[in-house]
């Protein structure tokens, strides 16, 4: 079954898929296979840009209607299509989310297999390790390549229009102490200590003490380096332990994107240790990637292009679930949130447009074609998720009640 060579079973899943694209609604595509142009929907908005797919292989059809949105991901990572503005036609098939429902439940039977596999990479203790080393243990190198100085792989926060990535990383970690209310006086506790810019940055310029943890073996050897270069290694204690082996209690505590990595069935676990470790009267910035409340459930029974490729394992609460969770099993009170979505969006553009500049070093690195093209549908899909509020990224003040 050769790549350009039609098979009836692609002309099949090409109809289809049409009687889906046919109801497209808020953009236009057009769609290039063969020579011949076909068009969905309409320009409502003649500034937004003409968004054009080119079908390469026909086997593109197929993978979309045996596998849906996977399917479209996966089909891009083989080449067998092409967009010229991908974060404008992931933003419209967002908008068109009952479509992509659809398209996802043609095959119903491998969509259950899909669900089987994800409930297999459980993050126990030992399901935690495997499935963090799956991605942040791919290559200190890869990350440094599209990362800002500080290696933070976390939503930076543009104060101003003008700044740069290292200039809006900064200023994020800033704004974290100050929500914090650091001072010389506290002992930090972080739990996800990425390549250790946080808790580097909170002990150079809030002077506090700093306990961080990380179960990633390329970042614990990383935040190691970077702590002794620092000169900080009498003022950062650096951990390679699960977050459910911490002991003692803390007088600030901040948790930033690591929560996605603790899954559904451990978020009670999660935010009960978060409290036991707090002190009364302490208090934690937790900064979560959440998905929309009305979509949560669908979210959990689903096996997206993320959870297969990037984050085995990974799981975005709701905002509603957070809080829910919260009320239910702990003494933490929210006395403050922020939604930073957006920010999130520029810092997903900076990191692609680094990625991009950096092609040749990554492929030095020894990753195929293949993966160029998963990483940047990655970080496209990711940011066509925050612009459309599909996605949010909130920073949640929480306070423990006593003194």
């Amino acid at each position: 079954m050769g790549g350009d060579k039609k098979h009836w079973s692609h002309n099949l899943a090409r109809k289809q898929v049409f009687k889906y694209l046919n109801r497209l609604q808020g953009g236009q595509v057009l769609l290039e296979e063969g020579g011949q142009v076909t068009t969905f929907g309409e320009i409502e908005d003649p500034s937004n840009p003409t968004i054009v797919v080119n079908v390469n292989d026909s086997r593109f059809w197929l993978d979309i209607s045996m596998h849906g949105g996977l399917g479209a991901g996966e089909s891009y990572m083989q080449g067998r299509w092409s967009c010229n503005n991908l974060v404008a036609l992931l933003r419209l098939m967002l908008r068109n989310v009952e479509l992509s429902d659809g398209i996802d439940r043609i095959n119903g039977a491998l969509h259950t297999a899909q669900q089987t596999w994800h409930r297999l990479r459980r993050n126990t203790v030992s399901g935690s390790k495997d499935n963090i080393q799956a991605h942040y243990d791919l290559s200190n190198s890869l990350f440094s390549l599209f990362l800002d100085a500080r290696m933070m792989y976390s939503s930076a926060y543009y104060r101003t229009p003008d700044m740069d990535l290292e200039q809006a990383s900064e200023a994020k970690l800033l704004q974290v102490c100050q929500k914090l209310k650091l001072g010389p006086q506290d002992h930090l506790l972080e739990i996800g200590t990425g390549w250790g810019g946080l808790a580097i940055y909170a002990a150079q310029h809030f002077g506090c003490r700093v306990t961080t943890t990380t179960i990633s073996e390329q970042q614990y050897q990383y935040a190691k380096q970077a702590i002794k270069v620092a000169g900080l290694s009498k003022q950062i204690t650096l951990l390679k332990q699960d977050y459910r082996e911490l002991e003692g209690q803390y007088d600030k505590l901040v948790s930033i994107e690591m929560i996605e990595a603790v899954g559904h069935e451990f978020l009670p676990t999660y935010f009960q240790q978060c409290d036991k470790l707090l002190k009364p009267g302490g208090k934690m910035v937790l900064q979560a990637i959440t998905i929309r409340d009305d979509r949560y459930e669908e979210a959990l029974n689903r096996v997206d292009f993320i959870k297969r490729h990037i984050f085995p394992g990974g799981f975005l609460p709701s905002l509603a679930i957070i809080k829910q969770t919260l009320k239910q099993t702990t003494s933490l009170q929210p006395s403050h949130e922020e939604n930073i979505a957006l920010h999130y969006a520029r810092t997903l553009a900076d990191w692609k447009q680094r990625f991009d500049e950096q092609y040749q070093n990554v492929i030095q690195l020894g990753y195929p074609d293949a993966f160029v093209r998963m990483w940047r549908y990655y970080l496209d899909y990711c940011q066509a998720g925050f612009m459309e509020a599909h996605l949010g990224t909130w920073q949640v003040v929480l306070d423990k009640q006593g003194s």
